[in-house]
């Protein structure tokens, strides 16, 4: 399979996803989804396109199905809980808005066959029963990792032409599995509904073992490539700026203007999963699995603003209500009297939690064309193709 001496080294799985690479355009958009049969999303709202939307009541939707969200790339919103796209629609070359349909917005036509996306915004690692014990009633959803993971080995059989555990095992084999930013939304939920900081490190090794068990229970399904996001920099939000503004200097990155114990969190969660990462491939080193560092893919917005085009203050959300931080947590963004910014480009944060399409697709492209994922995706390249046609050269 080895296209050169410099990939016949690399374990199998590794050579497929180097030999399906390489092409990538500029644009970021020529990826995973010209080179697999499918791409198959799980996360929260950093993934999410549509599915929160069918668990709220139709007239009384979430304020991600609520003007002004996706106005800058569809025009009207879509259930992403952005200006535009996110992330995963730049993985899929084709992002239009039914690319990648949601799992939950589906009828009889829908056919996943080519790509099925099972985040929802809110979703959390930990099941919903831990977040009631520590006295959380006000989630967002119900719906967690293992939720998600239990709706796509129900439709996996579907998937398939057969009903035999082999066809499933290929269809997995020949598709792109995107984890999303998992485990966010545990410290959301926490950080931002009263638990006190110092109780909330303590369950992050728990978050990163449900990320772990499910990355294990795709690859006994037949899994072979996964791409695996660390956390975003959430000291450097608009949401967390508000909600701990402080008057200590030393809580505050003083280049940055991001509170540090905060990032200090993210970065602790990302050293167990990336632990945890190594302990898989050693476990399964047929399969690869992919570190994507959204964290440092993401910081260099903070540090260099005007360099990657951010002039509306890297800090100050696009969309919100006034403030230091143009937030007020108590009124999201598609609530009165909250208004967007004229051009969202210019901002990295688009409502205080969620970045921005521009943000977005940078951070996109470097994981895609580097170097923010291990190993490097930047050296793969579209050299091979199955006798079924569902790798495309």
């Amino acid at each position: 399979m080895a296209a050169s001496s410099s990939i016949q080294l690399l374990t199998p799985a590794l050579a497929i996803l180097v030999l399906s690479f390489l092409k990538l355009s500029t644009s970021a958009r020529a990826s995973a989804g010209s080179c697999y049969k499918s791409i198959i999303g799980f996360g929260d709202s950093l993934t999410d396109t549509g599915n929160l939307v069918q668990l709220f009541p139709p007239d009384n939707p979430t304020h991600c199905y609520r003007p002004p969200y996706g106005e800058t790339f569809f025009k009207h919103p879509t259930g992403r809980c952005c200006d535009g796209r996110l992330i995963i629609d730049f993985i899929d070359p084709k992002a239009t808005l039914n690319s990648l349909p949601a799992y939950l917005w589906r009828d009889e036509s829908t056919d996943f066959r080519q790509g099925v996306n099972f985040a929802v915004s809110g979703a959390t690692a930990l099941n919903n029963s831990f977040f009631l014990e520590m006295g959380l009633q006000d989630l967002s959803t119900n719906v967690s990792l293992g939720t998600q993971l239990r709706w796509f080995k129900d439709i996996l059989p579907s998937l398939c032409s057969s009903n035999s555990s082999d066809c499933s095992r290929e269809f997995l084999q020949s598709s792109f599995v995107l984890m999303g930013e998992i485990g966010g939304d545990d410290y959301n939920a926490a950080l931002l509904g009263g638990i006190k900081p110092d109780e909330v490190k303590p369950y992050v090794p728990g978050v990163v073992r449900e990320i772990a068990s499910a990355i294990e229970e795709l690859i006994k399904l037949g899994a072979v490539t996964l791409v695996v996001p660390g956390n975003f920099p959430i000291g450097c939000l608009a949401s967390y700026l508000t909600y701990f503004q402080s008057s200590s200097q030393h809580d505050y990155d003083t280049d940055t203007g991001c509170i540090n114990w905060l990032n200090d969190l993210a970065k602790y969660h990302n050293r167990l999963l990336q632990k945890e990462l190594n302990r898989i491939r050693k476990l399964h080193p047929h399969a690869t699995i992919i570190y994507a560092d959204y964290y440092n893919a993401a910081m260099r917005f903070y540090r260099s603003p005007n360099k990657y085009g951010f002039r509306g203050e890297a800090l100050r959300a696009c969309c919100g209500t006034g403030g230091p931080y143009n937030c007020n947590t108590s009124i999201p963004c598609g609530y009165l009297p909250a208004t967007p910014c004229k051009d969202p480009s210019l901002y990295v944060t688009w409502d205080g939690l969620h970045l921005t399409e521009a943000a977005y697709q940078l951070v996109a492209q470097g994981i895609l064309q580097g170097p923010y994922s291990t190993p490097p995706i930047n050296t793969i390249c579209p050299l091979a193709s199955t006798s079924s046609g569902g790798l495309l050269l």
